[in-house]
């Protein structure tokens, strides 16, 4: 039987800041193949699987969870599945075992500190063409002191992803892998010089430039529009007239 995930576009979506550029693309047209909820992301946003590597009873049983308990324990046991997990439990009919000793063998790899890799090694496994990644942030510049564990693993599963050809694209805003950097300051000392090296994207490969030399983004055709309130589309030229 075909691999349905073969080639396939898949959204991965965390609880982090960034969740909100997900559902702000969901809201303008795009479409993914798959999304898969880490945790109590199965509540709030249309998804094909779930990611949720503790036992349920972490949920159903402790407060352990924080913030997130009452919402699992209210979505835990009507879900249909599938929640990947570690350990099924009578109580939640929908849960199913993660591949581990298939994904391990197939990698070659074995490491895996919190939930989010689970799902990048998921998706290698079964070579998805492209990842996108939305709430997996793991810190945040507007908040130097707090910080969730996990961030190295995420990164290092991604580093897998790009070496067997899987696209990635990061929230603009996440800080995972620094995509939230300006792009004079992703380049540790380089960052220094008053013409900074910067990376750009050409032809689909990454180019290395002075950034006083790099190319400029293109101006878009586009004329600017305004929307009114009769759901009539006009021009900011033709808006001035009105």
């Amino acid at each position: 039987m075909p691999d349905q995930l073969n080639s396939a576009e898949v959204a991965i979506v965390g609880l982090g800041g960034t969740q909100g550029v997900f559902t702000s693309s969901v809201a303008n047209g795009k479409s993914y193949d798959e999304v898969w909820a880490i945790n109590s992301m199965m509540v709030p946003i249309k998804h094909n699987r779930v990611f949720m590597m503790d036992p349920a009873s972490r949920f159903l049983d402790t407060e352990d969870a924080g913030p997130q308990t009452e919402a699992m324990r209210r979505a835990l046991g009507e879900h249909p599945g599938p929640i990947y997990t570690c350990t099924l439990d009578k109580r939640v009919p929908g849960a199913a075992l993660y591949p581990l000793e298939e994904v391990v063998k197939d990698t070659g790899l074995c490491y895996f500190n919190n939930t989010v890799p689970y799902a990048i090694a998921f998706a290698i496994y079964h070579k998805v063409a492209k990842i996108y990644l939305y709430g997996i942030d793991y810190s945040y510049k507007s908040n130097v002191i707090m910080a969730e564990a996990g961030r190295a693993c995420a990164e290092f599963w991604l580093s897998v992803a790009i070496s067997r050809g899987i696209n990635i694209e990061i929230a603009y805003n996440s800080t995972l892998l620094d995509t939230n950097v300006p792009d004079a300051e992703k380049l540790y000392g380089y960052h220094r010089l008053d013409d900074p090296l910067v990376i750009s994207v050409e032809d689909g490969g990454l180019t290395v430039s002075r950034q006083s030399e790099a190319a400029p983004p293109e101006p878009s055709d586009a004329e600017p529009v305004l929307y009114g309130r009769h759901d009539k589309v006009v021009s900011l030229r033709e808006a001035g007239n009105v």
